[in-house]
Formats: structure tokens, C-alpha cells, sequence
């Protein structure tokens, strides 16, 4: 693995990570099935229908934007394809294979509207603490992800003393140090600068190029850099 760098050349430290330390490296072939597959999902809250039926898939190397205003369910998508809420009906299926919640942990990381961190620990101890329960990417470590994320120098700061921002840097640390293929990301922008911004798409770009797949929601435009994408907009339910 590359040494990270801080964000300014954030280009080398994502190019030059070989593809041995980097999930499902292999290009895919026509014969390959999708890295996600969603068949006649739905879902419902108090007997009221939050989204669905939907059906929709994401191969590897693709990124799948999730468009809807508010309130129409792009948030729950991305709880319920992460085992955090449970479907009402519908099949969810993992290269092929139908996965339930505990098998798409192993291939899944969720990045939500909350940063996921302990308060009382520090940057780097939130870091080994979330590795321990998820895994870490071969041949990378901590520090190197947050120096790739502009946070050298702040390894020993509580996480409550950090600002939003910095949170979400701390966030994106974590996602970058996971060996799940398909990232879910739930408006990824959220609390960034525009530094923030490109380095979202900088890792977005390099984790499609090796053979990751990627699901974004947004009520807003796009502002992605030029990878395979696909489109699902919800509208809340008749």
C-alpha cells in the first residue's frame, strides 16, 4: 500500500494502492451478475407504505444514484439494503445470491446521515475500534486513512471536540478502511467544503475503478466525476 498523503494529492494516494490490497479487483465479464440486485422491494411504517414495489441492480464498476424528493423513502432504501430495517416484502440479492442481513454486512458499508462515532473516544481509537468489528482493507492502517482525508495531526482528538465536517472526514477514514465491495452512501456532501466534495469523488471514482460499486441518494445534482451510472427515482407510493 501506497504511503497516504494529505488531501491536496489525494490522486496518488488513491492510484497507486495496488488492486491485490482492494475488494473484488477483478474486472467483471457480461457473464458476471450484478454486484446488487433489488427484486419487488418493499417496505411500510405503520401500515402506511414507505416505497415500493422496486426492482433495480448495480454491477460492479457502477454507480447507482438514488434521486427523490424528500420524504420518499432514499434513506430507508439504503437502512433496509444495509440490514438495519427489515423488508416487508421483496429479495435482495449479493452477486447472484440472495443475502440476508447478516451476509450483506460482509459486503456492505454504510455511510448515513449520523457519523458513527463514540464521542469519548479519540479519532484513531473510533478508527480501531469500528476496524475491529468490520475488518480493515489489506496492507492499510488507520493513520494512513486519515492523513488521506485531510486529518493528520488530529489521531488524538476526542471525537465529540471535532467539527461537523471533521466528522464526516473521520466518516469517509472509516468507509476508506472497509473491504466491502458496495459502499451506500446517503448524501455524501453533507457538511463538506468543496475540498470535502472532491475527495468524496476522488474515492468514489478510484473504489468503481477497482471493481467497487457504489449507491448515492440525493434530492440535488450530482456532482460526480465521470464513472458508469445508473439512475432510480423514487416517488412515494399511490
Amino acid at each position: 500500500m501506497a504511503a497516504a498523503c494529505r488531501l491536496r494529492p489525494l490522486d496518488n494516494a488513491l492510484d497507486n494502492i495496488p488492486p491485490s490490497s482492494r475488494p473484488n479487483s477483478t474486472p467483471p465479464t457480461t457473464a458476471l451478475p450484478p454486484l446488487l440486485e433489488a427484486r419487488g422491494l418493499r417496505f411500510t411504517r405503520n401500515d402506511e407504505p414507505v416505497f415500493g414495489p422496486l426492482d433495480f441492480a448495480v454491477d460492479a464498476n457502477e454507480a447507482l444514484l438514488v434521486q427523490g424528493d424528500n420524504g420518499v423513502g432514499k434513506t430507508t432504501l439504503l437502512r433496509v439494503l444495509a440490514g438495519l430495517l427489515k423488508l416487508d416484502e421483496g429479495q435482495i440479492l449479493i452477486e447472484g445470491r440472495t443475502a440476508d442481513a447478516y451476509q450483506r454486512s460482509h459486503a456492505i458499508a454504510y455511510l448515513g446521515h449520523l457519523p458513527a462515532l463514540k464521542a469519548d473516544l479519540s479519532a484513531l481509537e473510533n478508527l480501531d475500534f469500528l476496524c475491529g468489528l468490520h475488518g480493515r482493507r489489506a496492507q492499510l492502517m488507520p493513520e494512513q486513512a486519515m492523513a488521506m482525508v485531510g486529518l493528520a495531526g488530529y489521531e488524538d482528538a476526542l471525537a465529540r471536540q471535532l467539527s461537523a465536517g471533521q466528522k464526516k472526514r473521520l466518516s469517509l477514514a472509516r468507509l476508506w478502511l472497509s473491504p466491502a465491495p458496495l459502499w451506500l452512501l446517503d448524501e455524501p456532501y453533507a457538511n463538506l467544503d468543496l475540498d470535502g466534495i472532491e475527495l468524496v469523488n476522488r474515492m468514489v471514482q478510484a473504489h468503481l475503478n477497482d471493481g467497487g460499486a457504489t449507491l448515492v441518494t440525493t434530492h440535488g445534482a450530482y456532482a460526480a466525476p465521470p464513472v458508469r451510472t445508473r439512475l432510480l427515482v423514487m416517488r412515494k407510493p399511490a
